[in-house]
């Protein structure tokens, strides 16, 4: 499905057709999506599910789709593509914190370990990195205390999976995602952490770190007068980049995790680039 959409990029092309092409595959070999298909080139839009724009140059399109099995089991993977099929220097950079942050998830991920834990691990990272590129500044742990982190990334590290993409949710978020002593946050970002637990061998969660840059958002921050961002870098570079995710299926072990699907698709900004090539 997503190795069909990857090959499918196209300049021109409208994004419709992808999508068209990536659901007939699920329908050829199961039950048919396990959501509603998201294929957008405005990443920082959540949950897009409008498909009408053409493929335009230097833009990032994020592709989260996952299939239902003819047994009912979901999937759920997510991968951001260059439509060019190479990155820029300001997108490679910030995907390789994405990237890095997505392999930093899957490192900690295993028996014992409270999976919020491992989100607010993210956020340490994710913010360690962009200090780097003077894109906020100050106190790292004061940052990660003040959930600075949820300006890019205002969705949680991942959710239970099953027989429901967001398995078991109806019976409410905190009592399927959370353990009793754990208590949601307020913060932006964190307080939609859906699966907060310390992780049991047999759970299979997702690993979907983000990061977007959503221009209403950072205004707001900035009338509010939050700290530690640098408003002016992320106004004067930031505003068209629109965002990027990266997302696998992990089983937890009992002595770790691994990564449920056949051979891995490509999460690298090199693999990722030379399999464009390849196409």
């Amino acid at each position: 499905m997503h190795t069909t959409a990857r090959k499918g990029i196209r300049l021109g092309r409208v994004e419709q057709e992808i999508v068209g092409e990536m659901e007939g595959v699920t329908l050829a070999e199961g039950w048919g999506v396990s959501f509603a298909t998201i294929l957008t080139q405005h990443g920082e839009v959540f949950h897009n599910h409008g498909h009408a724009f053409p493929i335009e140059p230097g833009k990032l399109m994020v592709i989260d789709a996952g299939a239902e099995s003819n047994s009912h089991y979901a999937s759920d993977f997510t991968r951001t593509y260059p439509t060019g099929g190479k990155y820029t220097p300001k997108q490679r950079d910030i995907y390789s914190i994405v990237y890095d942050c997505h392999e930093l998830a899957f490192s900690l991920t295993k028996p014992g370990t409270a999976y919020r834990d491992v989100h607010l691990a993210v956020a340490r990272l994710m913010l360690d990195r962009l200090s780097q590129l003077g894109l906020v500044k100050g106190d790292l742990d004061e940052m990660v205390a003040a959930g600075t982190a949820g300006l890019f990334m205002p969705h949680g590290l991942g959710h239970n999976m099953g027989l429901d993409v967001h398995d078991m949710e109806d019976l409410g978020e905190d009592l399927v995602g959370y353990d009793p002593d754990q208590k949601r946050s307020t913060q932006l970002g964190l307080r939609s952490l859906r699966m907060a637990r310390r992780l049991v061998p047999g759970n299979v969660i997702t690993d979907e770190p983000g990061i977007y840059f959503i221009p209403d958002l950072i205004r707001l921050w900035k009338k509010e007068g939050r700290p530690f961002v640098n408003y002016a870098a992320l106004e004067e570079g930031y505003f068209d980049f629109g965002g990027i995710r990266l997302e696998d299926d992990v089983l937890v072990t009992e002595t770790g995790a691994r990564r449920l699907g056949g051979p891995r698709l490509p999460a690298s900004p090199d693999d990722v680039e030379a399999a464009m090539a390849a196409d």
